[in-house]
């Protein structure tokens, strides 16, 4: 199963992915000085946020091309918390640029697959067999889920 098709709902991923960049320069120009506040202990401030998604679309990049690349690629998953403990030497800049330019890349590459394409199967060893679509899918789902989040923030930080 998907863990982040509740997020997406019905939205078409290739609307969703498209928008996250200006969405995520929006958010943090109204974040200015509370970027590096964690709204709860033990959560992840804005910054960080926006690192992790910079990580994610490097991840997502690799996966869609051994996806492709490989027949039923088996999807190497990653430890968030481990990759995070790197997250003091990058800045929200340099995270929202990495993100934005990767994002780019990654549509060139989406907008370019056929549908055949798309059903093309891997698997996930936590989550089963799958298809290169619902790798598509989960990383709508997760920006969706984390511009929930950073836009709470920017909400408590106009408050």
């Amino acid at each position: 199963m998907n863990p982040y098709a509740s997020y997406l709902g019905d939205q078409d991923p290739m609307r969703v992915l498209p928008d996250t960049p200006a969405r995520l320069r929006q958010i943090s120009v109204a974040l200015k000085d509370r970027i590096d506040m964690p709204p709860a202990p033990g959560k992840w401030s804005p910054r960080e946020i926006l690192i992790h998604l910079a990580d994610c679309e490097l991840t997502f990049a690799f996966r869609y091309r051994q996806a492709l690349a490989d027949d039923n690629h088996v999807i190497q998953p990653f430890d968030q918390d481990r990759w995070a403990k790197s997250y003091a030497a990058f800045d929200a800049a340099q995270a929202l640029a990495t993100f934005t330019a990767l994002r780019e890349w990654n549509l060139t590459l989406l907008r370019s697959l056929t549908p055949e394409q798309l059903e093309k199967q891997v698997s996930h060893p936590e989550r089963g067999p799958m298809v290169l679509r619902t790798i598509v899918e989960t990383a709508a789902g997760h920006d969706i889920n984390h511009l929930r989040q950073l836009e709470a923030a920017a909400k408590h930080a106009a408050a």
